[in-house]
């Protein structure tokens, strides 16, 4: 198994990134999203949770996901939370993820956390322009998130940009691979999709021969 972490700012392409490339690798392939391990605080009012800073890396609840990680690697399935972005908590349901040769773990700061980056095989991080990641935020959560452009303006300027400045951006350094643009960069896509298909290939060799 080989799982690789694709980091990136709010907006950068991520996602997409991520999406595109389990479409070129096929069955083999599965995704983990980050934002589905933010903390419930289901203790909290709606109105307590909505001002939660969840830009932070101590919004994240990573020791399950890094637990869920390894499950996935000893080839146990894991149930993953399903987030409610607009009731801000979890819902009750969870989704089931079989083991998979390859496992895709995206989202804002999957590699500022020590412990969560040393489940990765190869760390990716997309960079994009600001101005492009803050527009692309603004038609996701008012289409999607149910927000209103008001408060995706105010929680871009209170908590995501600062937040990006002090924990996004400087886990930059520990990618080995940075990709501008996201799923728009086609040759990056191809050049990781290849490797990963490599090593698909040995896989599938290997137990041929056993």
């Amino acid at each position: 198994m080989i799982i690789v972490g694709i980091a990136g700012g709010t907006g950068s392409g991520k996602t997409t990134f991520a999406k595109t490339l389990q479409e070129s690798l096929g069955r083999e392939c599965v995704i983990i999203a980050q934002d589905s391990y933010y903390f419930p605080y289901s203790q909290l009012s709606w109105e307590e949770r909505v001002k939660i800073n969840y830009d932070h890396p101590r919004a994240f609840e990573d020791q399950l996901l890094v637990r869920h990680l390894k499950q996935l690697r000893r080839g146990r399935p894991i149930q993953v939370p399903v987030y409610d972005f607009e009731a801000y908590t979890r819902s009750k349901q969870t989704k089931l993820v079989h083991p998979e040769m390859i496992v895709l773990v995206e989202g804002i700061l999957v590699l500022a956390d020590p412990e969560l980056r040393k489940q990765f095989d190869i760390k990716v991080f997309v960079d994009t322009d600001p101005d492009v990641r803050l527009l692309r935020r603004l038609v996701r959560d008012t289409k999607e998130r149910g927000r209103t452009l008001d408060s995706v303006h105010e929680q871009y300027l209170k908590t995501v940009k600062p937040m990006h400045e002090a924990f996004v951006e400087p886990s930059k350094k520990y990618a080995d691979l940075i990709i501008p643009e996201g799923g728009f960069n086609t040759v990056a896509l191809a050049t990781l999709a290849a490797v990963l298909k490599q090593y698909l290939r040995e896989e599938e060799t290997a137990f041929s021969k056993e």
